[in-house]
């Protein structure tokens, strides 16, 4: 797969100003990259300034040098206020939002404490939502207009395995739907994008025969990319897609059509025991 492929002509963000939560590394970090080259002004915000800091070498070395990036811990309201008030100081005005942050770790529901389950449902779904109101409230409604994708997972036959996250990101699909309706008035689109299996840096953390577990799980056979997954962000990201608000687009090389998510042992049950 050729990472540098594109079907967006030259100059398409131009004037256009970004911002890209966990935009450091993976998915956020091919984004990012994409609207640069694309004529974007872009923000890229993290947890970890050391990631932040090769985001942004990764982005000069392909020719993106606007770059504006700021710690922030989009859990914590303050942290997200400090994020935009960056933003506007540096851009005066935000026109794309790109909510890629989140995190999650495999699990069975029996084994996941309370406490990790609000962990990863108070990043996925509370920090979304903070970063989103932040940067509708402050910068989108006022100039009436702009453009947010939600960047969630495939969740449409529950996510075993995964339940925290399956959860969180069920609640950012529907606040997608929801918020692409009550600020439509503004001029604002909400769209999601609900990735499969995607090889990146955060996969690295889950063991190989799970990977590999997966790639049989998908009927084109292999692990989808950052940049194909990038790709179909930017397009939603842009004037392009001005007609396309509250929709979630899957992108898993068909894995959520075909075959089991999850093994199921047979116990030998008889019917009614």
């Amino acid at each position: 797969m050729t990472d540098d492929l594109t079907i967006f002509r030259d100059g398409l963000c131009k004037d256009d100003v970004a911002l890209v939560t966990g935009g450091g590394t993976g998915i956020g970090l091919a984004v990012a990259s994409e609207l640069g080259k694309l004529g974007a002004k872009v923000a890229i915000c993290g947890r970890k300034q050391e990631r932040l800091d090769e985001g942004v070498a990764t982005l000069a070395r392909v020719g993106v040098t606007d770059v504006l990036a700021h710690v922030c811990d989009i859990r914590q309201p303050e942290s997200v206020a400090s994020l935009v008030d960056a933003v506007l100081a540096r851009f005066s005005r935000l026109d794309v939002l790109v909510n890629n942050a989140g995190g999650q770790f495999p699990t069975t529901a029996e084994s996941l404490s309370p406490k990790g389950f609000e962990a990863v449902v108070r990043n996925n779904l509370l920090g979304t939502w903070n970063v989103t109101h932040a940067v509708a409230t402050r910068a989108m409604i006022p100039q009436q207009g702009g453009r947010i994708v939600n960047v969630i997972a495939e969740v449409s036959r529950g996510f075993p395995g995964m339940v925290h996250t399956g959860a969180a990101r069920a609640g950012v699909d529907n606040l997608t739907k929801t918020l692409a309706i009550e600020w439509a008035q503004h001029g604002l689109r909400i769209n999601a994008v609900a990735p499969g299996v995607i090889k990146t840096s955060g996969t690295d953390q889950y063991p190989p025969e799970l990977m590999e577990l997966s790639r049989k799980r998908i009927p084109l056979r292999r692990l989808g990319t950052a940049s194909e997954t990038a790709h179909l962000i930017v397009y939603l990201a842009t004037r392009a897609a001005d007609f396309i608000t509250g929709q979630t687009f899957t992108i898993d090389g068909g894995a959520s059509l075909w075959g089991d998510t999850w093994q199921i042992p047979d116990r030998g049950h008889s019917p009614g025991s």
